[in-house]
């Protein structure tokens, strides 16, 4: 039964009130000194100097644990006793705080109460150390046992008319275990309402390098950037999102190498990197990173790819040396229907359209036609917009061209975010069906999976929403914050006769819950996982699809905390009575046996056991390989992409959502923003300055920020202008605040990836 309206009173945002805004210069390097400083900040507080220390010098080591924030990899062969960054000390220090909550806390604070919190207050009380539960009309959490947890969930499924009502979403933190025995689970259960939270990032990413490349994946392995001779870096910040890629950076250019960024914002991390691991990066100058910077405007990727594209097909003619007419002719499919199209077009309607100087194209023209070995970086500032699939594919074309593909120091590298996303796929977490993964379904595991395709993360907000599903599901993540349309997606939670939260802190998605909720803490990527005395260990893939072994080091949070594998096992064996193909029970008490039927189950893995010591091996990558034998014609694909269409308003603006210093997607560490000069204050708008004198707005006004599809207004209230280096026409702020603003039913084609990255918006000055 649907949840008839039922809706705890719960503040979807918490506190409105500033937090004594302080603005300075904007950054112009990232890390040194102080990244260090600050990294050993929130270790000592949240962790102690001595468990701070210990966690931190097995962190990313080979005989350590993966760290718990982004996928970028490890060396393979380590350089360097401290292999962290500064946001993944912060993740580490958030993870592995010994500030904790219990019954005694639930019983004195509501959800009501909780849910008037921000989200970095709620992030900041410590560890989940009990399960929970919260019965329909109560407002306070309870404690419940394990196995009358594990038996509420069951009836609720067994409930369920349709095992398609029910959505068993993912976040990317699980390990490749814990994803498998969900997925399985999911499968036996009925259904493949799988969303996960590449449905919401890099899911464009995967549908362009799939339709061209053959494989959804990147190409390069980490050690390719070190002897790249051009590296782009198009919509992305690696400075505060993957600060470990710039140690990479750093090597191309002691190498010779280029580097390029395309980005609205000139970020600090890619004007200069001070390496806190040499003496040049500590005391001295550091590394400029960026050779040149193309201040692209949001979302003009495509008529900048084009322009450049344009260009270097003149040279070509003149030359016939500036693409690797071999390559192409071998391996590459469309050649002419790419050259024609280009013809299309107009050199000053690109030129006006992308908003970036000619001279600056004209550098990057010669650049790229004396190079062949390019590797072409991105994240959400590509994918996150209706035409995200388009622009990756444009990338792709540039590449293609070059012959920079399937050689030492060239391709695609998607930087992927959460340390195991790309895992979760991997391992079998997808709402779409693979036949041919089915069929290793029934031979190895005895059951029969379903035909019918689930519901992505979009399609299970929609699902749910309209009363179709009633049981919601989440491993791991904040699903209600990272989501997009804010207001929509919790009353979709609402909706829901049952959620469940798997998680080691407290967030929003805990206060705004179906009308029964429960809270089921596990462990973290940096905790031991003991059974019978014996240290278990998980396996992960990072950003560049090599799998390999962690295990954690530090005493669990809590006695009654489980590991995701066990908990997980324990459920299904409870949910199935006992009664099922697969032993359950003993895939909790042994994680080989997981391992072994992901080898048995999951393309491409194999002999993980064994393969997964050390460095850990690489699955297979057909890019790698040349073999483009599953695409059209044996070939790889150029691609025909359209430019991009907003059709602004007169003072309509489009607004990109962006990520502090201080937060990992949706966990806020603190309220600084010291790359771009922003203090004590999440509630901030970049506005371009004249922009800001067109509207009469002075620096710190508060302002309200609307968005209007389709007829419905969706407003985020009381920011404060803050003048910065952004192209006319663009604004930028952060996320979770300003997901509000994106609509459920507006997303990329294709990959149905949210548009966080190319909001349409209005502005008015706040009035109380």
């Amino acid at each position: 039964m649907a949840n008839d309206g039922y809706k705890r009173k719960v503040s979807l945002t918490g506190s409105l009130d500033f937090t004594n805004l302080r603005l300075q210069e904007p950054m112009n390097y990232a890390a040194g000194k102080l990244g260090v400083k600050e990294a050993l900040r929130h270790g000592f507080k949240e962790m102690g100097i001595v468990r701070s220390m210990r966690a931190l010098l097995e962190m990313n080591q080979e005989d350590g644990f993966d760290c718990p924030s982004c996928a970028w990899p490890n060396p393979e062969k380590p350089s360097s006793f401290a292999e962290y960054c500064e946001n993944g000390a912060k993740a580490l220090a958030d993870e592995a705080t010994q500030h904790k909550i219990g019954n005694e806390f639930f019983k004195k604070n509501s959800v009501q109460e909780l849910s008037q919190l921000t989200d970095y207050q709620l992030n900041k009380f410590g560890r989940l150390t009990e399960p929970l539960v919260l019965k329909p009309g109560n407002d306070y959490y309870e404690p419940i046992d394990w196995q009358e947890a594990y038996e509420l969930i069951s009836e609720e499924l067994h409930k369920l008319k349709d095992p398609n009502e029910a959505i068993f979403y993912t976040s990317g933190r699980s390990s490749n275990e814990a994803a498998y025995l969900y997925g399985m689970f999911a499968r036996a259960f009925g259904t493949n309402n799988m969303p996960d939270c590449s449905n919401m990032c890099h899911e464009s990413s995967g549908v362009a390098l799939s339709e061209t490349l053959g494989i959804g994946k990147g190409s390069v392995k980490l050690e390719d950037l070190y002897g790249a001779e051009v590296v782009i870096v198009a919509g992305q910040n690696p400075g505060t999102n993957h600060p470990r890629m710039l140690s990479a950076l750093e090597k191309c250019k002691e190498n010779g190498g280029k580097v390029i960024s395309i980005n609205p914002l000139e970020e600090a991390g890619l004007v200069n990197f001070k390496n806190p691991q040499n003496i040049k990066g500590l005391l001295g100058s550091g590394e400029q990173m960026a050779d040149i910077h193309l201040p692209v405007r949001i979302n003009q990727d495509i008529p900048l790819v084009k322009l450049i594209l344009k260009k270097l097909v003149l040279l070509d003619d003149e030359r016939k040396n500036v693409f690797d007419h071999k390559f192409i002719s071998e391996y590459v499919d469309g050649y002419e229907a790419l050259i024609q199209d280009l013809g299309k077009y107009e050199e000053e309607q690109l030129l006006s359209q992308c908003g970036v100087s000619l001279e600056k194209v004209e550098e990057v023209v010669q650049l790229l036609s004396e190079k062949s070995k390019i590797v072409v970086c991105w994240a959400m500032g590509l994918t996150q917009h209706k035409n995200g699939v388009e622009n990756i594919r444009e990338f792709v074309n540039l590449l293609l061209l070059k012959g920079a593909m399937g050689k030492p120091n060239a391709g695609t590298c998607p930087v992927r975010g959460h340390s195991n996303v790309q895992g979760d796929r991997s391992v079998g977490i997808m709402h779409y069906v693979d036949d041919a993964l089915n069929q290793r379904v029934k031979k190895y595991l005895g059951f029969e999976a379903p035909t019918d395709e689930g519901v992505d993360t979009v399609g299970a907000i929609k699902s749910m929403h309209e009363g179709k599903a009633q049981v919601f599901i989440c491993l791991g993540g904040n699903f209600l914050m990272a989501a997009n349309d804010t207001e929509y997606t919790a009353q979709a939670l609402h909706n829901c006769d049952l959620t469940v939260q798997i998680s080691t802190k407290l967030n929003r998605s805990h206060l705004v819950t179906g009308k029964t909720a429960l809270i089921l803490p596990t462990f973290g990527r940096s905790e031991k996982d003991m059974k019978k005395g014996t240290l278990r260990y998980l396996t992960m893939e990072d950003s560049m699809g090599r799998v390999r072994r962690s295990h954690g080091l530090l005493k669990p949070a809590s006695e009654l905390i489980k590991s995701e594998p066990e908990l997980i096992a324990e459920l299904a064996d409870t949910y199935f009575k006992g009664q099922h193909s697969v032993d359950w029970l003993a895939m909790a008490d042994n994680y080989d046996l997981i391992r072994d039927s992901i080898d048995q189950v999951a393309k491409g893995f194999e002999k993980t056991i064994e393969r997964s010591k050390g460095i850990g091996y690489y699955l297979p990558n057909n890019v790698r390989e040349l073999d483009f034998s599953m695409l059209p014609n044996g070939k790889a694909q150029l691609t025909i992409n359209s430019l991009p269409e907003h059709h602004l308003e007169e003072k309509e603006y489009l607004l990109m959502t962006i990520r502090s210093h201080d937060q990992f997607n949706t966990t806020v560490y603190g309220l600084d923003d010291r790359y771009r000069g922003v203090y004590n204050e999440r509630r901030v708008l970049f506005m371009n300055p004249s922009d800001m004198k067109n509207e009469n707005f002075q620096k710190c006004d508060v302002i309200d920020i609307t968005s209007s599809y389709d007829g419905q207004k969706r407003t985020a209230k009381k920011f404060i202008v803050v003048p910065y280096n952004i192209p006319s026409g663009n604004l930028a702020a952060y996320f979770p605040e300003t997901n509000i603003l994106v609509p459920y039913n507006k997303f990329a084609d294709k990959s149905k990836t949210p548009i966080s990255k190319s909001v349409k918006v209005s502005l008015s000055i706040h009035t109380t």
